[in-house]
């Protein structure tokens, strides 16, 4: 399969070679290369120990398994036939679970610890100091010093986790849940989401994606019809994930006790930027008493709206499936903001064609559509980057909704940057979105949120895509949980400037530009709920931190005890009864004890977007600095001293208060 799927040394995958009869060879056949390879690593002499024949070695290992794990999450995801996305599954699981054995393997854990003892290693420097201290602690946390027989439970809890948490998550992307409105129900919505959604007997049929069911919660008139679609989708994939949530839990619990840790949160929390838990907590906690005062003035607002929509004076309560729908009337009332309107001007070509300008700029690379390509589905599209005329990355985009497809918005890494013998490792990655699909009478016209996204996620492309690190194990996204978010965050802000929109806003029927005064409006509506929305990312943070933390999965309080309580205390509506928002609350597998990273990583990236905004927002001179000093690096480079080396100076949160309006 390798010879075939992969092609030759840095030509694009050929995907139409991936059938449900290759995978599971394809699988067994590098797992037993890697058997080979680890062989060769044992078998060296203590004294003949170098960073090449040991550190680098593991390196190529983790990085042709890697080629195949990626490849295989991305089709379980997004490939049409079922069982291809079912092998697939299943074989990427067995990968993680071999990788599990790796990292227990006593064998290789005295190989490398032999190795740095070694006067070659003790020399070591840069990237290889990083990756060899950062490899031995790794091996250290995943128990030796344990038994055998507890490091063998150790595996065993691994696996499963590993088989419970791909479970999670392909339950909630089958989630094929959906309600029926009729005709009456639908009053407030664009036509065009109607017609997309109609049904033969005049019915609509709405679906739990997010194109399906932020625009029927921010425009639908009926209260009734938006509380049941909001019930539905805070229900997705309840009666399986949540009994997989409790026992990936208790799973989690039993394998720090292995190891010696107080809890889950501190034992994934020890090697990220935040080191400690009370990091964490005293982060989070201040944040909450900073934003206070801006919701309390947020929920003032939206009731405020509610009162005069309703001709009710007296209302005292905004509800959960009532937020989108009253920040939509205050900004088409008092802000004069009709969404509608605006999203006239982001048809999706063009969003992508002005991504494009915008980084050619900055970084002075090109983007060029590859046609008659080789994918997984007719809609996917693939683009080659380069720099100089020299190829750099390769990426896919596959942007409309379809069943049995990942329902959110995320980059794919396929494969990771590496320099080896023939060259530089070409990176790939896709974007997997789920933009509303054009019809025969309208294009994909894009809601000015969704242009955010896509901007957040082609950061995320961008990172893995422009490296330059010569290992795959510090290569793109390859980084501290913590700081993965702050390029994705930091992109954007150039969907927040008029001298960047006008590159690419132009109404879809007239090509007219996005008027100065529509984006006046846009601007001074863009902290409308700022406090309401970071209160909400705050609670997920304290949600994930709480049931890795503080929080007996063997005890009598449920999850959904937690989240109640948690929402209640943190946001200003209540939890709405009957629901079990957790069970779809996907970023609990990847990202345990991991949530706060994106406000974590936010205050960086503010922090790094002052220095664009001090200097030009397409100044290339700081495009190339913000590349050569953190993209291209990495973890080859400690993530902190990235950002003081680009900042020129120590870190602070005054650009990210500043960015919520205080």
């Amino acid at each position: 399969m390798e010879e075939t799927v992969f092609n030759q040394f840095n030509e694009p995958i050929l995907f139409e070679k991936i059938t449900a009869n290759s995978i599971i060879p394809a699988t067994n056949g590098i797992i037993s290369e890697s058997r080979q390879a680890l062989e060769k690593i044992y078998n060296i002499a203590k004294d003949a120990r170098t960073f090449d024949n040991t550190m680098l070695v593991i390196d190529d290992i983790f990085d042709k398994l890697n080629n195949y794990a990626g490849l295989f999450e991305l089709m379980a995801n997004t490939h049409p036939d079922a069982e291809v996305r079912q092998q697939t599954l299943d074989c990427s699981t067995e990968i993680q679970k071999f990788e599990n054995e790796i990292g227990i393997d006593e064998k290789l854990y005295q190989a490398i610890k032999d190795f740095a003892q070694t006067g070659d290693a003790k020399s070591l420097t840069g990237y290889k100091k990083i990756f060899t201290t950062k490899t031995l602690l790794e091996f250290e946390r995943n128990g030796f010093a344990l038994s055998s027989e507890e490091r063998q439970a150790l595996k065993e809890i691994k696996d499963k986790l590993t088989d419970l948490s791909a479970q999670y998550e392909t339950n909630i992307a089958d989630c094929d849940d959906f309600i029926i409105v009729s005709e009456q129900d639908m009053d407030g919505l664009p036509d065009d989401y109607k017609q997309s959604r109609k049904t033969d007997d005049g019915n609509y049929k709405i679906d739990m994606s997010y194109p399906s069911v932020r625009p029927f919660l921010r425009y639908a008139k009926s209260d009734a019809t938006r509380k049941e679609l909001f019930m539905a989708f805070q229900n997705r994939a309840k009666e399986k994930n949540f009994p997989a949530l409790k026992e990936i839990l208790i799973l989690r619990k039993q394998l720090v006790d292995l190891l010696g840790y107080k809890t889950y949160a501190a034992y994934a929390i020890e090697p990220r930027m935040a080191k400690i838990t009370e990091t964490v907590w005293k982060f989070e906690n201040d944040l909450i008493e900073n934003i206070k005062p801006k919701i309390k003035n947020d929920l003032d607002e939206l009731l405020d709206a509610k009162c005069k929509h309703t001709n009710n004076l007296n209302e005292s309560e905004i509800y959960s499936w009532e937020t989108s729908f009253y920040n939509n009337i205050l900004l088409n009332e008092k802000y004069n903001l009709d969404d509608k309107k605006v999203k006239e001007y982001f048809e999706m070509y063009n969003v992508i064609d002005g991504l494009f300008s915008i980084y050619k700029t900055l970084f002075n690379i090109d983007f060029e559509e590859l046609k008659n390509t080789n994918v997984w589905h007719p809609e996917v599209r693939q683009f080659e980057i380069t720099k100089n005329n020299k190829l750099v990355g390769r990426f896919y985009l596959d942007l409309y909704p379809r069943p049995n497809k990942y329902h959110h918005a995320a980059s794919f890494g396929i494969f990771s940057g590496k320099a080896i013998d023939g060259g530089y490792k070409i990176p790939t990655n896709c974007l997997v979105c789920n933009f509303p699909k054009p019809t025969a009478n309208m294009p994909s016209l894009l809601p000015h949120s969704e242009v955010e996204t896509f901007f957040h996620e082609f950061g995320h492309l961008l990172h893995s895509l422009l490296t330059k690190a010569a290992l795959s194990s510090q290569s793109g996204t390859s980084v501290a949980t913590d700081f993965v978010e702050t390029p994705s965050q930091l992109s954007e802000n150039w969907a927040w400037n008029y001298k960047t929109l006008k590159l690419f806003a132009k109404h879809y029927k007239t090509g007219e530009i996005l008027p100065k005064e529509l984006f006046e409006k846009m601007l001074q509506t863009k902290n409308v709920g700022s406090g309401i929305f970071t209160a909400g990312q705050i609670m997920y943070g304290v949600y994930d931190m709480t049931l890795h933390d503080k929080f007996d999965p063997n005890g009598t309080k449920t999850t959904t005890d937690v989240y109640k309580e948690i929402q209640n205390n943190i946001l200003p509506y209540k939890f709405v009864d009957g629901t079990t928002p957790e069970a779809s609350f996907g970023h609990l597998t990847g990202y345990a004890a991991g949530y706060y990273s994106y406000l974590w990583a936010l205050v960086y990236a503010e922090d790094i977007f002052s220095v664009f905004e001090q200097n030009g927002l397409l100044n290339p001179q700081i495009g190339e600095k913000y590349l050569n000093d953190i993209l291209i690096n990495g973890s080859s480079v400690d993530e902190l001293e990235q950002v003081k080396n680009f900042l020129g100076r120590e870190p602070n949160q005054k650009a990210f208060l500043k960015s919520l309006g205080l």
